[in-house]
C-alpha cells in the first residue's frame, strides 16, 4: 500500500479580501475601543487616581506613536513623545514613593497633545501600516534597542 500525505488543509482564505482589509482605513469601532481605553487612562491621570494598567495604556500609546513618528509619519510627534516621556518617568518615581500616580499641568497637556497627535497618525494611514508599526514597535521592546528605556 502507498503512503498518503496527511497535510491538514485549512479554511480557504480568500486572498482578494485579505488584501483589501488590510489596504483599507481602520474600522471606526475598533478605533472606538482604542481611543476610549486611551481617554480613560489620561482621564484617571487628571483625577489622580491612576493605576499601573493606565500607566501601561499610556505607555503603548507612547511607544506606537514615537515608532510611527520615527517611520515618518507624522515626524512632528517625535518632541511631544520626549516630554511624557519625562513626565511618565516622574510619575512613575512618585508612585514607587508615595503609591499615587499624579502628573503636572503640563504633562497632562503633553499626554493630551500626544493623543491627539496619535489619532491623526492612525487615521492618516491604512490598516496594515498601522499594524506593521504596532508589530514593530514591539520587536523593538523585545530586543532591548538601546533607544528603549523601561518605564513600567
Amino acid at each position: 500500500m502507498r503512503k498518503r500525505c496527511n497535510r491538514k488543509h485549512w479554511a480557504p482564505v480568500n486572498p482578494i479580501a485579505l488584501a483589501i482589509s488590510g489596504a483599507t482605513i481602520t474600522t471606526e469601532a475598533d478605533l472606538d475601543k482604542l481611543r476610549m481605553r486611551e481617554l480613560a487612562a489620561i482621564e484617571a491621570f487628571a483625577k489622580g487616581n491612576a493605576t499601573p494598567h493606565d500607566f501601561r495604556d499610556v505607555c503603548d500609546l507612547l511607544n506606537v506613536a514615537e515608532t510611527m513618528g520615527q517611520m515618518g509619519i507624522g515626524p512632528e510627534v517625535l518632541p511631544v513623545c520626549q516630554g511624557v516621556q519625562e513626565s511618565l518617568l516622574k510619575a512613575k518615581d512618585q508612585y514607587e514613593s508615595d503609591g499615587r500616580m499624579t502628573l503636572t499641568a503640563a504633562g497632562l497637556k503633553g499626554m493630551r497633545d500626544l493623543y491627539e497627535f496619535h489619532d491623526l497618525q492612525r487615521t492618516a494611514v491604512d490598516r496594515s501600516t498601522y499594524e506593521r508599526a504596532i508589530k514593530r514597535t514591539g520587536d523593538r521592546i523585545r530586543s532591548s534597542h538601546p533607544d528603549v528605556r523601561v518605564l513600567a
